[in-house]
């Protein structure tokens, strides 16, 4: 998320683009999912602009909500499912199996987050240059490990050096974004998922287990 509809569509449009060009640079179909991730992120944005314009009055209630629940939507169930997925299959054979744990860990959280996003309307609340989003999730907190272990743990028990270090970029960044965020200074998720889209070009490009660290002989 950025900190207005305008901004959030600058971002969508360009983090977006890079997605593109990661499925088209990519040689392995396995990388296909987590190549994909950039170009999700893009649309995100694109849909937070809509949320923007929702709140600002400057789109119909009905079109408002769509954007709304079509945004909680990617955040809290695709990209739980999406990441560790990606990883796995990039991963190939060799993958380590604590990516399939948290693959499953990943789908585990997404269920019952699909089913409060679905269940009641999500709102929003328009807090300084942020959005301040509400859905009806119980027992929230777990919810939370469960999807930082999904995703953020996922790259960096990946075995890949390049996703290693997408995974501390992600981890570090979500804690930054996450204090400037409350403090309703400004929204930064947007410079977070650039930062990530352009990780994941440079990855995208490289040779499949270019990334992976070398074992002793």
């Amino acid at each position: 998320m950025c900190w207005s509809a305008g901004a959030d569509a600058v971002a969508g449009v360009l983090v977006g683009g890079v997605g593109v060009a990661c499925l088209l640079r990519v040689k392995d179909p396995r990388r296909l999912p987590l190549a994909a991730l950039p170009l999700v992120l893009g649309v995100h944005q694109l849909l937070e602009a809509l949320v923007w314009l929702g709140a600002d009055g400057r789109i119909g209630p009905g079109a408002a909500q769509a954007a709304r629940t079509a945004w909680a939507l990617v955040a809290l169930v695709l990209l739980p499912v999406l990441v560790p997925f990606g990883v796995r299959c990039a991963a190939g054979p060799g993958a380590p199996r604590r990516t399939a744990a948290l693959a499953v860990v990943g789908c585990a959280v997404a269920v019952p987050l699909a089913v409060a996003v679905l269940r009641d309307p999500v709102t929003v609340q328009v807090r300084g240059h942020t959005l301040a989003y509400a859905v009806g999730v119980p027992w929230a907190p777990v919810w939370a490990v469960g999807y930082l272990a999904a995703t953020v743990g996922a790259l960096l028990v990946s075995g890949d050096r390049v996703l290693r270090l997408l995974g501390a970029v992600t981890g570090i960044g979500a804690v930054v974004c996450a204090v400037v965020w409350r403090l309703a200074f400004a929204s930064t998720w947007c410079a977070l998922a650039a930062v990530a889209a352009l990780v994941l070009f440079a990855w995208s490009g490289s040779p499949s287990g270019a990334g992976a660290p070398r074992r002793a002989q």
